[in-house]
């Protein structure tokens, strides 16, 4: 899969319009958001993973085959000022407010353990938006093979949502891989389809 990075946003004034599907990641710091683009563009330095969390402070949008993705801010990092944990906050609430924009969303949690009281704030606030997501559980290969599924359940459960809704990945390996880019896939067809059927009607 094609992918180039396109530009960054510090605020609402800067966020991209385009007419191509928008599907966001959001997750908390160091839950591997920037390993997980890379896995899905087949690139190792696409997004730039840093061993410090906190350090993705803007929306960073990058171009792959027929959608684009935005990658946001890390949420639930302590080693920041109250004053910067805001500025962050302002500019998420900014970014969802653009709801009807957003196509879909990867809200990323670690399976390895449950999730923290902002993951299930996430996933609540797109619940309430009514802004479709899949939770992707990241660093399945830190788990055995037999403590997926026991762990995807669990999780599924604490974020009162389906199980089929939660693929496990592991972007070491790519497990998981290809469940994502169906769900891309699938997230871009009704995109189409829905502006096939807005044209239709002007």
């Amino acid at each position: 899969m094609q992918a180039r990075f396109l530009t960054s946003a510090a605020d609402k004034k800067g966020f991209l319009q385009t007419e191509q599907p928008v599907i966001a990641v959001s997750g908390r710091s160091n839950v591997g958001k920037s390993s997980f683009i890379n896995m899905l563009a087949n690139q190792k330095k696409l997004a730039r993973a840093s061993a410090e969390p906190g350090r993705t402070r803007l929306v960073n949008y990058f171009q792959f085959d027929g959608f684009v993705l935005a990658d946001l801010p890390g949420y639930g990092f302590a080693r920041v000022s109250a004053a910067e944990k805001q500025r962050w906050a302002r500019l998420l609430d900014d970014f969802f407010a653009q709801e009807s924009a957003i196509a879909h969303v990867f809200a990323l949690v670690d399976l390895r353990h449950p999730p923290s009281a902002d993951d299930k704030t996430m996933i609540e606030f797109l619940y309430a938006r009514r802004i479709p997501f899949t939770v992707v559980a990241t660093k399945a290969d830190k788990l055995g093979k037999t403590r997926v599924k026991a762990a995807v359940r669990a999780l599924a459960a604490a974020l009162s949502t389906g199980e089929g809704n939660v693929i496990a990945v592991s972007n070491q390996t790519g497990f998981g891989k290809d469940a994502v880019l169906a769900e891309i896939a699938r997230v871009c067809e009704n995109a189409a389809a829905e502006d096939e059927e807005e044209s239709g009607e002007e």
